[in-house]
């Protein structure tokens, strides 16, 4: 079956050609036909302020690609067989509906800054709900940690255990950097928040083209301003994006490896629930933190998608290229895993266990080295002798003084410290950056509702 297509005119095309040259391109653009849509409507708005096309004939537009938007969202609009993409697809359905209308819906816009403008909408509501689910884990840990602030453990260096810290310390730190990461999406939105129609193929069209009309209607803040820079902008933009995801997926392969170290036999601070833990085929005793290796995998499989897209494009010169096409996949795997791996350590983490007695114990010893230096400082003992002196003590194998936890949380008040985790300030972090979630979540869903005919709250 050859598919059909927009470009070819009546010249005969070769089945294997076109075949070879589609893919797997309509299982990735099945995700982008609603925002296809939605960007079309834009568009349209944008014909009829320019007076390209008349009141009657956007009317027109714009009542088929709101029928388009229900069938698509009802599972009667697909993308089908025949259809190259997706843009040939709702083309064809609206041209069936209103042909006089239908075959001007395209006019001044090529398929290079139609798919520019789906992926924009599509990371536009991608990013917030990353955003929102980051948000979500950042609030877990910070709760966690409120509630095992007295939790004590080793802190280790080097894989060996150094002084004490605590569960509560873990977790504030690892909300902490997941919120670095939430907050860096103010370098990352603006470049997302700007509309590419009008840009064509990169050249613009010979047309008085109303482009920020365009931008107004589809929610953006502005536009790509050079027609040029579109093109130059793909993969680009996917890659800031992925790395923006790969950000995430450090935190969550590295809070993932501890729980991993931590909740083996030869730690036992944290216990797995067994809803969280898999079992051995052979083996009937196993608890196995599967959800957290595949978690780790997950991330490192972000990473290959960020390398796959940088691959892609880098190398590219100027103005469009098919390649651009083979960037969608690794774009929505990484956001796929990146939002299945932050839903799913949100969902573990409260109901992970902890063993205080285990936790403590692993205090003993050497690990208290430290706390005695400080205790003969405060005495009035300069630092370095007092470290020649206890390192000496150690060599010998003489046992540090036993202290008590409320004595080892009591010497360490500095901010930031097991004594004084600041959480105060990581909740007032959270509440902002959800002012901003909702503030732009409101404004990019208002925009596509009101596109659609749909009543905004």
């Amino acid at each position: 079956m050859t598919p059909r297509v927009l470009w070819s005119g009546d010249d005969a095309l070769d089945r294997q050609m076109l075949a070879y040259t589609v893919g797997d391109d309509r299982i990735w653009d099945t995700r982008l036909l609603e925002w296809d849509i939605l960007g079309s409507l834009g568009h349209a708005e944008g014909l009829r302020h320019a007076r390209i096309i008349t009141g009657a004939e956007h009317t027109r537009l714009q009542r088929a690609l709101r029928a388009a938007l229900r069938a698509a969202e009802a599972g009667r609009l697909r993308i089908g067989p025949r259809d190259e993409d997706v843009h040939s697809a709702v083309e064809l359905w609206i041209t069936r509906r209103e042909p006089g209308a239908g075959e001007r819906l395209h006019t001044g816009r090529s398929r290079n800054d139609q798919v520019a403008a789906d992926i924009r909408l599509y990371l536009k509501d991608s990013v917030l709900s990353l955003h929102a689910a980051g948000l979500a884990l950042a609030a877990e840990l910070a709760g966690f940690a409120a509630r095992h602030r007295r939790v004590l453990w080793p802190g280790y260096t080097h894989q060996r255990r150094g002084m004490p810290s605590s569960a509560g310390l873990w977790a504030a730190a690892y909300s902490e950097g997941l919120l670095d990461t939430l907050e860096s999406v103010g370098g990352l939105w603006p470049r997302i928040d700007r509309s590419p129609l009008g840009s064509a193929a990169g050249y613009g069209a010979p047309l008085p083209l109303d482009r920020e009309a365009v931008a107004r209607a589809l929610g953006f803040a502005g536009i790509d301003r050079s027609v040029a820079s579109v093109q130059l902008g793909r993969g680009k933009l996917e890659a800031a994006v992925l790395f923006w995801c790969t950000q995430f997926g450090h935190d969550l392969a590295r809070l993932s490896t501890d729980v991993i170290l931590w909740s083996s036999e030869e730690f036992g601070f944290i216990r797995l629930p067994a809803e969280l833990a898999t079992g051995s085929s052979i083996m009937p005793q196993k608890r196995n933190p599967d959800l957290f290796e595949l978690t780790r995998g997950r991330a490192a499989a972000v990473e290959g998608a960020l390398a796959e897209t940088l691959a892609l494009s880098s190398k590219l010169g100027g103005g469009y290229h098919r390649d651009f096409q083979l960037l969608k996949p690794p774009l929505m795997r990484g956001i796929d895993l990146t939002a299945e791996a932050l839903a799913m350590i949100a969902a573990a983490l409260p109901r992970l266990e902890l063993d205080r007695e285990r936790s403590a114990a692993a205090l003993a010893g050497a690990t208290l080295a430290t706390d005695e230096v400080m205790r003969r400082v405060r005495s009035g003992e300069r630092f370095r002798s007092a470290y020649r002196d206890v390192a000496r003590a150690v060599r010998s194998g003489a046992e540090m003084p036993a202290l008590s936890a409320p004595e080892i949380i009591g010497a360490r008040t500095s901010t930031g410290d097991i004594g004084n985790l600041g959480l105060g300030a990581a909740r007032r972090r959270i509440t902002e950056a959800r002012r901003w979630n909702a503030r732009e979540r409101s404004r990019f869903d208002g925009a596509m509702a009101r596109l659609a005919g749909r009543r905004t709250r």
